[in-house]
């Protein structure tokens, strides 16, 4: 069992002895999200710590979209439970980035892919190229490409 897995389980143990009921059914949901993932495909396999990682970041995206999307339809508890669930998958992800440190990275990328030739809108491709391997884990997609095109226009 991987490091991440193994301390997820350990958590959730805890957690059920403390009785604390939000964060013992956010890992039990968690733990099924990572065995399922194990035994998609052809046939069952380990999953590392990054792709444990994967398995979080993706539930806990699922957890702010649901959030927004129960805030919106005027769901308030609902919506809380869900931000704190993703609160919760938050601690076992690295820190994200800040926005300040997030565009220094673009802006240095940018830089690099109109170093390569690579000019205006249509550069976003390139610069993301650049961008996505730096970030991966550090700061979510949406927030990423938001920040490119912002610093393309610019």
């Amino acid at each position: 069992m991987t490091t991440l897995k193994s301390k997820l389980q350990e958590d959730l143990n805890a957690a059920i002895k403390e009785r604390d009921e939000l964060r013992s059914s956010t890992l039990r949901l968690t733990l099924t999200a990572i065995t399922k993932e194990e035994v998609a495909g052809k046939e069952k396999r380990e999953l590392s710590d990054d792709d444990v990682q994967k398995v979080i970041t993706r539930e806990a995206k699922k957890r702010r979209e649901a959030a927004e999307a129960f805030a919106q339809g005027g769901r308030a508890e609902q919506a809380e439970r869900e931000k704190a669930e993703g609160e919760i998958l938050a601690a076992y992800l690295p820190k994200q980035l800040s926005d300040e440190e997030l565009e220094q990275i673009v802006t240095q990328a940018v830089a690099e892919a109109r170093a390569a030739g690579a000019e205006g809108p249509r550069a976003m491709g390139a610069v993301m190229k650049i961008v996505n391997p730096k970030v991966a884990g550090l700061a979510e997609g949406g927030r990423v490409a938001a920040t490119v095109k912002k610093l393309l226009a610019g």
